[in-house]
């Protein structure tokens, strides 16, 4: 018998992410990433040129010991199928960004600001490959533009000119394209992977003394939308 069900991403279901969320929320501090930012920062390792270990990502996501070992092991256990679910998502057209829920003068209205926050820390995990790439590749930054344009609009990116604000319209329109864009962006490095050379630099630079990359402030409230 073919179980269909059987090949559909195990995602977190909704009770799995309130646990995580009030985890992260109860546990943030500052610039601490919340559930929508750490869904952004697991999407950029899950769509970038080479892996990321959780040693690497942990410490962007965990800032203190846990209470006692259980608890430790729920909180993991809950990061590890957040991590896993995306790729597989991804896999099979079914991603949706977990974005936040801001108050508004006309109500509640979605934000992509954690989740562009996240995203950034992503790429700077393997900043030397994607910075290399965007430079001399116009095509990547094309893709990512969406993202980018929602980057620039929320603060999380600097540009180097004057941009209007989106228009509501066209802030909903970049979050629409937000799963065709990572699709594209991990075909992208598949079919272009890393090059020797790109790789070498990689490899200087973790050697070399780490550049400090403050991230910019995360003053917002509201709650995640999945």
């Amino acid at each position: 018998m073919n179980n269909a069900s059987n090949d559909w991403p195990s995602s977190l279901d909704d009770s799995e992410l309130d646990e995580l969320d009030r985890y992260l929320r109860a546990h943030a501090e500052g610039d601490h990433l919340l559930l929508d930012g750490v869904h952004g920062l697991l999407s950029a390792l899950a769509v970038g040129p080479i892996l990321v270990t959780p040693e690497e990502w942990l410490p962007e996501v965990l800032h203190q010991p846990f209470a006692d070992e259980d608890e430790g092991n729920r909180v993991l256990a809950l990061l590890a199928k957040l991590n896993d679910s995306i790729e597989a998502e991804l896999d099979v057209d079914a991603y949706e960004p977990i974005l936040g829920e801001i108050d508004t003068e006309l109500g509640p209205a979605l934000s992509a600001a954690g989740w562009c926050e996240g995203f950034s820390r992503g790429i700077d995990l393997r900043a030397t490959l994607w910075e290399k790439r965007l430079a001399d590749d116009p095509s990547l930054m094309e893709l990512l533009g969406p993202v980018m344009a929602l980057a620039v609009d929320e603060g999380v990116l600097n540009a180097d000119a004057e941009f209007e604000k989106l228009s509501d319209d066209e802030y909903d329109e970049c979050l629409a394209q937000l799963p065709a864009v990572l699709g594209a962006v991990s075909r992208y490095w598949q079919e272009n992977p890393a090059t020797e050379a790109e790789l070498e630099a990689l490899a200087r630079t973790a050697l070399a003394p780490e550049d400090e990359h403050p991230a910019p402030p995360r003053q917002r409230s509201g709650h995640w939308v999945h």
